[in-house]
């Protein structure tokens, strides 16, 4: 690594610079902090509504701290899926974070072991979309950490509404909340659409899910998964060739 880099990535972790990277993280998250809160919501009332007591639904979003896992999981313990089922379900729904941390493993791996893991557990689709596009030398673990603990907590906050008012509200997903989850996938999805392949791909999942989904397919989400990346990596060798 070049001198002038290593001086650069020394001055922005200088104790002097730490806070205002914190903080400069933790306003870039802002705007998708706060489109997920009804997300939140929802996560909260779902499992008031699955049965789950007021201290487990607070914590699967303080230890799972995986929305899409965590609305899955509690739709299906209410449908009464089996455990075989939900175990793979959520392993494929999160599998994505695998590929996110291999993305990021060249400005992550060289950090402190309560770093990897710090960050590691606050890798959320969010906080990718904001860092992990970012090369080693513009990387900051400071402001990765900024943006990432302020989403887990807005997070948390969100849940604990939701339980309190899903104590006191039967059926909050009637109020149309459920689209926050749609609409905050499409805002991180949307950007990362650059080539042909990847167009495809979101268009044969996106297929695939509402077909199974009108059949109540009980894995359908593995099944378009799995038929999204296939096609995606068709269209990619067919096109390279």
């Amino acid at each position: 690594m070049p001198n002038h880099t290593i001086k650069k990535k020394c001055l922005n972790d200088a104790p002097a610079t730490r806070l205002p990277l914190f903080l400069k993280g933790s306003l870039s998250m802002m705007p998708l902090s706060l489109a997920v809160v009804p997300w939140g919501f929802l996560a909260g009332s779902f499992a008031i509504e699955s049965g789950l007591t007021f201290f487990e639904g607070q914590a699967m979003s303080a230890i799972l701290f995986a929305g899409a896992a965590q609305l899955v999981a509690m739709g299906m313990i209410k449908s009464g899926a089996t455990l075989l089922t939900m175990m793979v379900t959520i392993f494929f729904i999160t599998s994505r974070h695998f590929l996110y941390g291999l993305s990021m493993r060249e400005s992550i791996s060289p950090l402190p072991l309560r770093w990897r893991l710090g960050l590691g557990f606050l890798l959320t689709d969010e906080l990718f979309a904001l860092c992990g596009r970012q090369s080693p030398q513009q990387f900051n673990r400071w402001y990765a950490l900024g943006a990432g603990l302020s989403f887990y907590l807005i997070w948390n906050i969100a849940t604990l509404i939701g339980l309190i008012v899903g104590s006191q509200i039967p059926d909050l997903q009637q109020y149309g909340l459920e689209f926050a989850v749609a609409a905050t996938f499409i805002a991180i999805v949307i950007p990362t659409i650059k080539s042909l392949a990847t167009l495809l791909a979101i268009c044969s999942a996106l297929v695939t899910s509402v077909i199974l989904a009108t059949m109540n397919v009980e894995m359908g989400l593995v099944i378009a998964s799995i038929v999204g990346m296939s096609v995606g990596y068709i269209a990619e060798g067919r096109i390279k060739s």
